[in-house]
């Protein structure tokens, strides 16, 4: 909510050697899975300390996404789809291609509550699946090589793709799968792109890669110009151009830029309007937030306005810029203080937490929710509210 300062909402080192960590929104419910046990997925709510349910698998969990409706479980050759509400297991998807890196993408928006994963280990198809009725929507013959990185925008209508080459991002149209926009990031080498995130009203696109540099793409249908007609001439004279020239010239260069401080390490980027402004943010693996400003006008390159660490506390930064032991940051309480918190009742009641469509194994036994009316229930509406797009 801040450029200046990051507030810490709550700390755990309960549970070590966490690699997946996802929240709804901004509610307590917070998916937890840890290296020690690759296999089960813990559901947390954080502010009271309390474990909601947990539930393990066939195979090591690559990937957790979840929405207002669904909770999504991904493994290397297969997909659990869960109702968010009550946890039970409504579909598998077996036998899905090899997905060693687990990409896949939920859709946040409940109403088209779209799934969407590599439907080819070899080359660039996109499998999307509707998650609220259970069907198969289209297949998206998307790039030549396989997937590497995938995202839908907000409202759950266009969706964004790259390759392991790393050199042209398409956007389509969901659920019709039509390609609206190609953008090129560059010929000069392969590079592998990590992150692709939209805006959150869909007019721009941003993608960091193992490189230096991350793009911002500006999605926008060109109106008829002259520059329209110039470019009909080029396209009838394509046919008679190396693929590659042809190609350049269908495809629009980046509108924004950022020159990262590192390079070679893995980062994520988004988008967002912190205090009505619109940003670019980018967390790099060693552990620090970056935040800069875009002219969504004249686009260029973007300004630096403040970095975070994300480890410990800004202090803990600075002192260790003078080369001085950080002071542990002392604001949140641990997750064995929020344990000790008084509960309004004792846990009594469980139920088997498995599924006969085959997710969970049988015998896994999910606490009730002691919090609720009744076992798992994650629907109360003054702990989940309802996501607002500004």
């Amino acid at each position: 909510t801040s450029v200046d300062k990051l507030d810490c909402i709550h700390e755990s080192t309960e549970t070590p050697d966490v690699y997946i960590v996802e929240r709804l929104f901004s509610s307590s419910l917070v998916v937890v899975v840890s290296q020690s046990v690759p296999r089960r997925m813990n559901v947390y709510h954080f502010k009271k300390g309390t474990e909601i349910c947990n539930y393990s698998y066939s195979n090591n969990i690559l990937a957790v996404r979840l929405n207002r409706q669904r909770l999504v479980v991904c493994l290397e050759e297969s997909i659990y789809i869960h109702n968010i509400k009550d946890m039970k297991l409504l579909k598998t998807l077996l036998n899905t291609p090899s997905n060693p890196s687990g990409l896949c993408a939920l859709s946040i928006n409940h109403s088209n509550s779209f799934l969407a994963y590599p439907g080819s280990d070899t080359i660039g198809e996109i499998i999307v699946y509707d998650a609220n009725n259970l069907s198969t929507v289209t297949m998206i013959p998307a790039h030549d090589s396989p997937l590497a990185a995938i995202t839908f925008s907000a409202s759950g209508t266009k969706l964004a793709s790259a390759s392991e080459r790393g050199t042209v991002i398409r956007v389509f149209s969901i659920p019709e799968g039509l390609r609206l926009f190609e953008f090129r990031r560059g010929m000069k080498r392969y590079v592998n792109i990590s992150s692709l995130s939209f805006s959150p009203d869909a007019q721009f696109l941003c993608a960091s890669s193992n490189t230096e540099t991350v793009h911002i793409f500006k999605l926008e249908q060109h109106t008829p110009s002259w520059s329209a007609y110039v470019g009909k001439m080029f396209t009838a004279a394509s046919s008679y151009l190396p693929a590659q020239v042809s190609g350049m010239m269908s495809q629009d260069r980046a509108f924004a830029t950022v020159r990262l401080q590192m390079t070679g390490q893995k980062n994520v980027c988004a988008l967002a309007i912190i205090q009505k402004l619109p940003r670019l943010l980018v967390a790099s693996s060693d552990g620090q937030l970056f935040i800069y400003n875009i002219d969504p006008q004249d686009g260029g390159e973007c300004t630096l306005v403040q970095k975070h660490r994300l480890f410990g506390s800004d202090k803990d930064l600075e002192e260790t810029e003078k080369s001085e032991l950080p002071e542990p940051p002392q604001a949140c309480q641990s997750y064995a203080a929020t344990v000790a918190i008084p509960t309004s009742g004792p846990v009594t009641a469980t139920l088997t937490g498995y599924s006969e469509d085959g997710g969970a194994k049988k015998g896994e036994v999910i606490p009730e929710h002691e919090f609720a009316a009744g076992p798992v229930c994650l629907d109360d509406e003054t702990e989940f509210p309802p996501v607002s797009i500004r």
